[in-house]
Order: C-alpha cells, then structure tokens, then sequence
C-alpha cells in the first residue's frame, strides 16, 4: 500500500482572514485652510479625506456626466485642485495630498 502524499499549502490565504490596513494610511493629518473647507478642520485619516470629497462631490453632482472618470471643480474644489477647472478622480488624490499635513 502505497502512503499518502501531505496535500500542497495553497499559496492564497483562508478567505476568512481580514486585510491590516496600512497604518500610513490610517494616520490623522491636518487639511489645509482651503482643504478644511470641504471636508472640516479636524485632524482626519486619508482614508476618511477622500468619502468626504466624493460625497462632497454627489452633493453638489460634480461628476461630469459623459466622462464619469472627471471631476468638475466648482468654487472651493478649485483653489484645492490648484486652479484647474476639471481632473480625473486619479488626479484628484495627488492633489489633494499636497493639503495634508
């Protein structure tokens, strides 16, 4: 009779398991003056930052209606996005990090 060889270890992990967010990530940082008027003055995570815009963005239906990738910036958004009038949802996580410190 020949033994059995031990099952192979899958590579992936239990989908039971949770994902550790990344604690840079997690870290509270200050907007700045132009920033605070969108989503508040109080020291606040990235994380937390960006579901202010973009429901800050639902709020006022800034989201360009054929190219749902664009942001329109109206009045305050555009003093944040450094005068552009419209920016890609990608753009608008690089800028906005240069207000938070």
């Amino acid at each position: 009779m020949a033994a059995k060889k031990p099952a192979k270890k899958s590579a992936k992990k239990a989908s039971g398991t949770k994902r550790k967010p990344n604690a840079a990530f997690m870290k509270e940082m200050t907007p700045s003056k132009d920033l605070a008027e969108v989503v508040g003055n109080k020291p606040i995570a990235r994380t937390e930052v960006v579901k202010k815009l973009w429901a800050y963005i639902r709020k006022n239906n800034l989201q360009d209606a054929k190219e749902r990738r664009m942001i329109n910036a109206d009045d305050k958004l555009r003093v944040v996005f450094g005068g552009k009038k419209q920016v890609s949802m990608f753009e608008m996580t690089k800028l906005v990090n240069k207000h938070l410190s």
